[in-house]
């Protein structure tokens, strides 16, 4: 594995856990009078799984996306400390 394909590795981790930091902020602040606005946002993906059944092996496929403006904001902070540390 080169060091290109490393430092990609870790731009993915970076940005994965600034949506998950900040998704989590976002559902911790919703309800707070000042902050409610980080924790705006919307779900988006398969509302009912889609199941494949096989008669042997039964598979269950679903994908949700819940997207709020604190974890946008901890994506761009995530891409930006990248950027500062590699």
């Amino acid at each position: 594995m080169s060091t290109k394909d490393k430092s990609i590795w870790i731009l993915i981790l970076f940005i994965f856990s600034g949506l998950v930091l900040g998704g989590l902020i976002g559902e911790v602040t919703k309800n707070i009078n000042g902050l409610w606005w980080l924790g705006y946002g919307d779900s988006f993906g398969l509302e009912s799984p889609l199941v494949l059944n096989l008669s042997i092996i039964k598979l269950t496929f679903a994908l949700m996306f819940k997207i709020n403006v604190a974890s946008i904001l901890g994506m761009f902070i995530a891409i930006f400390i990248y950027k500062k540390v590699m």
